[in-house]
């Protein structure tokens, strides 16, 4: 199979599994959940209610709202990082081009992580205004 072939298969391959494998776990993990719940009550044990809620919130992989705050600010921080570390990497590049191709090149995706970095920001300043006003 020459190299033509192989890559694309390789990075397709990769990418399902980067988007399939957390759904499985995922799935398996709702399962796990549930045959416990269902074993226990063929059994006869009585079952508290707040243990059924743990069991099925940790399952469904339900977020806790008062963090969305927080998640979106470091969500944020971390694109501005990306978008700070792709300009500085096209500025030092730009000593070894001297066309400026590669300058411009990796200024595009630190604009891209720039406004995804500042939109975060933004968000988790909207998010952290209604969760004081909640409380």
């Amino acid at each position: 199979m020459s190299a033509d072939v192989f890559v694309p298969f390789v990075f397709f391959g990769f990418l399902a599994a980067v988007i399939l494998v957390p759904i499985w776990l995922r799935e398996r993990t709702k399962q796990s959940a549930h045959q416990l719940l269902s074993q226990a009550l063929e059994k006869g044990q009585t079952l508290d209610p707040a243990l059924i809620r743990q069991l099925t919130d940790a399952a469904g992989g339900k977020q806790q709202p008062q963090d969305k705050a927080r998640r979106s600010l470091g969500s944020g921080i971390v694109l501005i990082a990306l978008a700070g570390g792709f300009a500085a990497a096209g500025l030092v590049m730009n000593g070894f081009d001297p066309s400026g191709y590669a300058q411009n090149g990796m200024m595009v995706p630190a604009a891209i992580l720039g406004a995804l970095g500042v939109g975060f920001l933004l968000l988790s300043i909207v998010d952290y205004a209604t969760k004081k006003k909640a409380d």
